[in-house]
């Protein structure tokens, strides 16, 4: 598993711990409003952190760190990653993944293997819209519905979460997102920043006021028994 960057200490990246980030290169999506371009564009020319230096330094944090953040890029797209994470577990720290949900068959596994805590899964738009909010001319839909399925009949702990982009995504939108995960334990609408977007039309892109985020909000309860704002 590379790791091409980490946040050594985040009170905001995983609810209710503090815990090291780690990101990890290459994506299978290319989303216009992902700020984690070289990330995505370009993981081979940055270098890879040793995992003998995160884990030193871990265990070096254990009763000051709770739990470790893997995102990205795409984390389940990385071999090696279960190797890693029981490395990382065996520490006595939780695992949060952050994934976009485009790998189920290995989402399904990491959750049979025990390995994850928590799952922010990205859910981009609705289906109609998928591939313009993924950057993808070609989206199998059906292998979001799976990871949906997986994580909704599942007993890890997880949240689904949509970053709100204004003249990509409207209320109608969020309004259909909340009716396709209909009945899910946490929806999270995420306030949408313009610096550093992978696509840089969108760095002119004024963000939604906060009050029609709530309002959003307030209309994704009626499918979704918890619905936040992320600002």
């Amino acid at each position: 598993m590379g790791v091409k960057g980490w946040v050594r200490s985040s009170l905001i990246d995983y609810p209710e711990h503090i815990a090291a980030v780690l990101f990890t290169g290459g994506c299978n999506f290319c989303c216009p409003m992902c700020h984690n371009g070289d990330l995505v564009l370009n993981p081979g020319c940055l270098p890879d952190i040793p995992h003998k230096q995160i884990l030193g330094f871990l265990a070096n944090r254990v009763g000051l760190l709770d739990g470790v953040v893997i995102s990205g890029g795409e984390p389940l797209i990385q071999p090696g990653l279960d190797d890693f994470i029981w490395k990382v577990r065996n520490l006595g720290l939780n695992i949060k993944l952050d994934t976009n949900g485009y790998s189920p068959d290995g989402l399904a596994e990491l959750l049979r293997q025990g390995l994850i805590d928590y799952i922010a899964m990205d859910v981009k738009a609705p289906p109609d819209k998928y591939s313009l909010l993924a950057g993808q001319a070609m989206i199998d839909v059906s292998r979001i519905e799976r990871s949906v399925e997986i994580l909704m009949r599942g007993q890890c702990a997880y949240e689904f979460r949509t970053t709100v982009v204004p003249g990509l995504l409207d209320a109608a939108d969020i309004d259909a997102i909340s009716r396709w995960i209909r009945g899910a334990r946490k929806y999270v609408l995420q306030q949408f920043r313009p610096l550093h977007t992978l696509d840089p039309d969108l760095h002119t892109v004024e963000p939604y006021p906060v009050r029609a985020l709530h309002e959003m909000m307030d209309r994704a309860r009626i499918w979704v028994h918890e619905v936040a704002v992320r600002e």
